[in-house]
């Protein structure tokens, strides 16, 4: 059942990170396609773990993003 309430095991968008982090949704990508904000890609979306967020913005993070496709890739897109 969707009640428009976000739990907190929701992923985020990039637009619920800049609003969080108070930067722009550009900033936001780059960061995570540099590998510096903790991510989620599901084929051409980027999705956020709040907690990770979080941790980022207080210099806690891990580091890097995870990379989940949703289509096979061939030998062509890893050069």
């Amino acid at each position: 059942m969707i009640t428009g309430a976000k739990s907190s095991n929701d992923r985020w968008d990039a637009n619920d990170v800049a609003r969080y982090i108070k930067a722009s949704r550009s900033w936001v990508y780059h960061q995570a396609e540099a590998g510096k904000l903790p991510h989620l890609r599901v084929g051409a979306l980027l999705r956020f773990d709040p907690e990770a967020v979080k941790a980022f913005v207080h210099g806690q993070a891990a580091g890097g993003g995870k990379v989940l496709s949703m289509r096979p890739r061939n030998d062509a897109e890893r050069e």
